[in-house]
């Protein structure tokens, strides 16, 4: 049985996630919500990376759906 992208997200809510960004840049952290339909996304405990290498920390950051090149929970 299939599951739908959007039930994969919500079933990844209070877990760690790895949201890669256009242009590279790329956040982990704690999926803590989004919205339906823009998928702008919620995340606590979050790092920053970019080329791979840590750039920051941020106790929260929201992620604007339409930089979102992928999640994998």
């Amino acid at each position: 049985m299939s599951k739908r992208p959007l039930d994969i997200l919500h079933g990844a809510l209070g877990s760690r996630v790895v949201v890669e960004l256009k242009g590279g840049r790329e956040y982990r952290g704690i999926l803590d919500g989004y919205d339906h339909p823009h998928l702008n996304l919620v995340l606590k405990d979050a790092e920053e990376y970019e080329a791979k290498d840590l750039t920051r920390k941020c106790e929260q950051v929201v992620v604007r759906g339409d930089n979102i090149v992928f999640v994998l929970p």
